[in-house]
């Protein structure tokens, strides 16, 4: 099995760092450089950084920090929120980025995807999926988690698989912000519907809760926000409890 890599999710709103609960109710929790500059000081192994309100503005907004963050961060960088077109994609990676991640898009023009990965190779695209689950399973939700598309999670995963996505990144909106812990049986079921690396995202509120995805699943990857911004955990002390419990991250 890989190293699990621990991704620093950071969502940006007008070039603050902001967090919600679901979503929703984003409040500041400080500038998104120098939140990033920190926790690659600390270890971190990626960071995410996501246009919050790119949904609203039909763009994405975040080149500016892009280029400032690669000035100081070397790890890889996935910049999302607002990516619909191979322009907006060339303009993220020409600011830095390493990958971009593609949700609304992707639902609208699913072979927007495969034209992308032809151009920049699937190594660059990240399949973004946002989950709620409701009495016959997870649905696909787009517009920052406020628009339902009808698509079954597992489905749509397997689609972006196949239409050339290199990673999925699945967002349990139900337990975003939330800090009740991962919701372990998508992150199972997702991991096991593809043959993609997984980045899982939504609910951690403490270490604990990342030792049990990784313990109850095989995903490659999850991604954290409330954890790091509020001090609650360091990422330090994330992977040394790994270590600690012979779970194979990167050091």
């Amino acid at each position: 099995m890989h190293k699990r890599r621990v991704i620093a999710r950071i969502d940006i709103k007008n070039n603050y760092a902001i967090k919600g609960i679901q979503l929703e109710g984003l409040r500041k929790v400080g500038e998104p450089n120098n939140l990033a500059k920190a926790y690659y000081e600390d270890g971190i192994d990626e960071i995410v950084f996501m246009d919050a309100v790119a949904a609203y503005y039909d763009r994405n907004s975040l080149a500016e920090i892009i280029i400032k963050a690669t000035q100081d961060i070397f790890v890889p960088i996935t910049v999302g929120g607002g990516i619909r077109t191979v322009d907006d994609i060339k303009k993220a990676l020409d600011s830095g980025a390493d990958k971009v991640a593609i949700n609304t898009q992707a639902i609208r023009t699913p072979e927007f995807i495969t034209e992308a990965s032809r151009i920049f190779g699937s190594q660059c695209i990240v399949g973004s999926v946002e989950a709620k689950k409701g009495s016959h399973g997870w649905e696909a939700y787009i517009e920052n988690g406020r628009e339902p598309t009808g698509l079954d999670v597992m489905a749509w995963a397997k689609r972006l698989e196949a239409l050339g996505a290199g990673e999925i990144m699945i967002t349990a909106v139900d337990r975003d912000g939330t800090k009740k812990g991962f919701d372990i049986d998508l992150a199972s079921q997702v991991e096991q519907a593809i043959g993609i690396p997984l980045i899982v995202s939504g609910g951690a509120g403490k270490a604990e809760d990342i030792l049990d995805l990784l313990t109850e699943t095989n995903v490659e990857a999850l991604a954290v926000a409330s954890i790091l911004h509020y001090k609650v955990e360091s990422v330090s002390d994330i992977k040394a409890m790994l270590i600690s419990a012979n779970c194979k991250v990167r050091k």
